[in-house]
């Protein structure tokens, strides 16, 4: 039986954060065709849960991941300031 796509995700999720640390790109590399809008928002999910949690590190490392991977997709707004 096929996961379902979020089942994907939160698979992704676990892998990344369990990866040793500076492996991330590889582990995203290998599951490109996950990496999407509906990613990025599982993302913010697991990191806000992760924050209620207490878990602070976790929510930061997956919170700096979905904003690295919304700049990548076009979805992060790049602000530019005026000297």
């Amino acid at each position: 039986m096929i996961e379902s796509r979020r089942e994907q995700y939160f698979q992704l999720i676990q892998d990344l954060v369990s990866c040793p640390n500076g492996q991330e790109p590889d582990v995203l590399d290998a599951n490109k065709s996950l990496i999407d809008a509906d990613f990025v928002q599982t993302l913010v999910e697991v990191s806000t849960a992760q924050a209620h949690q207490g878990n602070q590190d976790g929510a930061k490392f997956l919170i700096f991941l979905a904003r690295q991977l919304s700049k990548q997709l076009g979805l992060y707004p790049e602000i530019v300031t005026e000297s």
